[in-house]
């Protein structure tokens, strides 16, 4: 079993920064994509930024710019980095990791989600 810890969340003035952490343990073969979604109310999940097992990334329209997402393979660990937030920014943010088991059965797996809130 693979088991997603995030953490990071919480409340900040608009034009603020967090960082998210969200960090992957079980048995793990390998780790190949992991991202970031975010759900905010009355609304369907949706994509914020995705990176690659090679470092290769994709970010939503709406956060380009803003945030970065980046990786420590060492430690199965994936960050956002959200920086200028907007009140819009305003969701449950979800990590996503993708990969295979020490099983060799490819797995993926959600975080419990952590509250970003973005208001003055």
């Amino acid at each position: 079993q693979v088991q997603l810890v995030e953490s990071g969340g919480g409340l900040v003035q608009p034009g603020g920064s967090l960082r998210l952490s969200c960090a992957a343990s079980g048995s793990i073969f390998s780790i190949n994509a992991m991202g970031w979604y975010r759900q905010a109310p009355g609304k369907q999940r949706e994509l914020v930024a995705t990176i690659s097992s090679g470092g290769l990334t994709n970010y939503a329209d709406s956060v380009k710019g803003r945030f970065t997402i980046s990786r420590d393979n060492a430690k199965n660990t994936v960050y956002l980095q959200m920086n200028s937030l907007k009140p819009e920014d305003t969701a449950v943010y979800y990590c996503n990791v993708q990969g295979t088991a020490s099983t060799h059965l490819r797995f993926g797996s959600w975080g419990q989600g952590t509250q970003v809130t973005v208001s003055s």
